[in-house]
Order: C-alpha cells, then structure tokens, then sequence
C-alpha cells in the first residue's frame, strides 16, 4: 500500500513540477536587454536595460552601500550625447552615456530636491 501511495504521488507531483516551470515568468535577461554599462568611481557600477516589449528603461546600480533598481526612466540627447534620468521619491539618478570629448566616458549625477548630491566620472565596461 505505501508503494501505490508513492508512486501516486510521484505520478502526480511530476506533471505539476513540469507545468509549473514553464508558466514560471521569465527572467530580466530574457525581458530585456543592457544598452549601457559603467564602472563609476566610488565603486559604483550601473547598467541601464531596456524591456523588449514596452521600452521601459531600468536601472540597476551596485555600490558599497547597497543596490538599487527604478524603473520607468527616460532618455534624451543632449548635443549628442544621451542622458538617462531615473526617479525614486526626491532623488533623481542622471546617467551620461559618454561626452563630447570622449564617448566611452561619462557620468553618473545624483540630485535631491533638484540640488546636485553627487558627480562621479564612469567609464563603459
């Protein structure tokens, strides 16, 4: 009796594994794509994604006093050069991809409040 009980189980519980991985959501990998990444001083490092669907912009940020991820970010160019801009509550994040003088530089901007917090000089990894 206990060996039908097992085998019922295992019967059971293999179809739902299986159904259960694939309606399982994807993964940000495969959602979206990095259309830019630096390494700022200050150790910070920042990449900013882009969704495949929507367009959404994302930024994920690694520093020595945590992570971040916003998402719901914007793009413009600026004489040529493209500045991504990221809110959360009174901090805004500007990512400079690049400057005039050198494209594979650019700069990582902090404000709060609209008053500047931070400037730090990145370079694209």
């Amino acid at each position: 009796m206990k060996t039908l009980l097992k085998r019922s189980a295992l019967l059971l519980a293999l179809p739902i594994s299986i159904l259960a991985n694939f309606s399982l959501p994807a993964s940000a990998d495969s959602t979206a794509g990095i259309i830019l990444s630096t390494k700022c001083q200050g150790g910070y490092n920042i990449n900013i994604w882009q969704n495949y669907t929507s367009g959404e912009l994302l930024y994920r940020a690694t520093n020595p006093n945590g992570n971040l991820s916003l998402g719901k970010g914007t793009k413009q160019a600026t004489e040529g050069v493209r500045v991504y801009k990221f809110r959360n509550r009174n901090y805004e994040y500007w990512v400079w991809d690049g400057t005039l003088d050198n494209p594979q530089s650019g700069t990582l901007e902090v404000y709060k409040n609209n008053r500047l917090l931070m400037r730090q000089t990145c370079t694209k990894s």
